[in-house]
């Protein structure tokens, strides 16, 4: 789950930040929208394109819910378990080339044209992997999925970094988790049902028709109020090659290193090599400096949208499979073991964006990594018989609360460091920290399952009944406990986003 920011061109005033220090830069970072004519996010003035918005991101979070919840099913039935991360890394391997270009094209153009495309390329990898004849065409299509949602993720921040002032960030960034309540509660049971009575492709296949809505919606209002580049009298600047080239290099090494931590043999330090060859000075020169070590502001800000991100759904993603392949649950049972997290989310999301609570945002991040820890490390304890299953539905709750504080804080904080015509780069770099560190824990995590014993796992539900070898605990519980602990080190960087300790 993600959140998002805007500003309307030539008519705000205040001060920007510069995006690497924090520091007053005098340029304007919002428009002064009168509360009568504005009425918060709802009112006459942004109704249109608050709703068009929020539209896309309810389509992204039915994907999101639809899909993990077919996902088991389709690696099984495609001969693919082995390869079940690279199903979910290869949409985010793809997608940090996506933000960067879309950084760029957004800045200089406008969100228009990175938004229009980026849906459109959604759904065309939606039906690449709804009619794929095996895992590989799977993954393929996933990976143009990836394309589309990196284009949109950024896109949809600067919309909100130019069309809405600076006291209504936190309210958009609360509907964009509200959206996620209801596909986390009818994803799961459409998607399951769809599966169970149809097959898995028609959960693929049948998304794309929920495209059309959100492109009729958004766009209009879009183009009304946040097309074109930021400052319509300045020269447009040519496209940094070098950056976009980085970009490549960060997709490329990332999904050299996937590769190499599924292959587990001597031929795949080859891989390895080139992979973090081309990973650490792409990494270095797209994220702020100072983003390694946890520097405070911005750098921080960015290393913990990764670590949050990445630690939170590398272990989401092997929930409906653990509980699928161990406990017996079906499909749709599995996907609505976490539909509660919806819910939550949305209320963590809602508790930052109150004003009275802004002076303790830092102490809301930190104690929502510590719930995102505690969930992640409570949920493979269904490994053991007689817990309940219900325990991860609650687990997760918990820790979705903990992900709505610390994600939308995370969102709002960057687009408050960084100055308007800033807020493109600064958003591809947010946004390149999520889905980095997604690929690279969901890699470390699915070599550590496979290593384990996780590609013998029988992905059939009633595979126990029938007496079917497929208890492999050690593989979910090296996939969720070193997570726990990558989100208990998101605290720590959780207290470092103030500029001034």
């Amino acid at each position: 789950m993600s959140a998002l920011e805007p500003r309307e061109a030539g008519t705000g005033t205040g001060t920007g930040t510069d995006s690497n220090t924090g520091t007053d830069t005098g340029v304007d970072a919002a428009i002064p929208v009168p509360p009568a004519e504005s009425g918060g996010v709802l009112g006459r003035t942004y109704r249109a394109l608050s709703v068009g918005i929020v539209s896309v991101v309810f389509l992204i979070a039915f994907e999101a819910t639809a899909v993990g919840t077919a996902m088991p099913v389709a690696a099984r039935e495609l001969h693919g378990i082995p390869l079940y991360a690279f199903a979910f890394s290869a949409y985010f391997t793809t997608s940090l080339f996506a933000m960067v270009l879309s950084g760029q094209w957004a800045d200089r153009r406008g969100p228009l044209g990175p938004l229009a495309t980026g849906i459109s390329a959604f759904g065309v990898g939606l039906l690449l992997s709804g009619t794929a004849g095996s895992m590989w065409m799977f993954i393929a299509g996933r990976a143009v999925q990836g394309l589309g949602g990196g284009l949109v993720i950024v896109a949809l921040y600067v919309v909100i970094s130019r069309a809405y002032p600076e006291h209504l960030r936190p309210s958009i960034m609360a509907a964009f988790a509200a959206s996620w309540v209801i596909p986390s509660v009818v994803g799961p049971l459409a998607a399951g049902s769809v599966t169970e009575h149809l097959g898995w492709r028609w959960v693929f296949i049948g998304i794309p028709v929920l495209v059309v809505f959100p492109l009729a919606l958004a766009l209009p209002a879009i183009r009304r109020r946040a097309s074109g580049p930021a400052d319509p009298a300045a020269p447009v600047e040519p496209y940094d090659r070098r950056r976009i080239l980085l970009a490549l290099g960060i997709s490329l090494g990332a999904g050299l290193l996937q590769y190499a931590g599924q292959e587990r043999n001597w031929f795949a330090l080859l891989p390895a090599v080139v992979g973090f060859g081309l990973l650490v000075p792409a990494v270095r020169g797209l994220l702020p400096p100072g983003t390694g070590r946890a520097a405070r502001g911005l750098p921080s800000v960015v290393l913990l949208r990764g670590v949050a991100a990445g630690s939170f759904v590398a272990a989401e993603s092997f929930v409906p499979l653990m509980l699928v392949t161990q406990r017996g649950l079906s499909p749709t049972m599995a996907g609505l073991s976490l539909a509660a997290g919806g819910a939550t989310w949305a209320l963590g999301s809602y508790v930052q964006s109150r004003p009275r609570l802004e002076p303790y945002r830092e102490r809301l991040m930190v104690g929502g990594m510590v719930l995102v820890a505690a969930a992640i490390a409570a949920a493979p304890s269904v490994l053991i018989d007689w817990v309940p299953v219900w325990t991860v539905a609650v687990a997760w709750a918990f820790g979705c609360f903990g992900m709505g504080m610390v994600i939308a804080s995370t969102s709002v904080l960057l687009l408050k460091l960084s100055a308007p015509e800033e807020a493109g780069a600064n958003s591809a770099a947010l946004q390149i920290s999520d889905g980095l560190s997604n690929v690279l824990l969901l890699a470390a995590g699915g070599a550590a399952f496979a290593a384990l014993g996780g590609g013998a796992v029988g992905a059939v539900h009633g595979a126990a009944e029938a007496g079917a070898s497929g208890a492999h605990p050690g593989a979910f519980a090296a996939v969720f406990l070193p997570m726990a602990g990558v989100a208990l080190v998101g605290a720590w960087v959780a207290a470092r986003v103030r500029t001034k300790p």
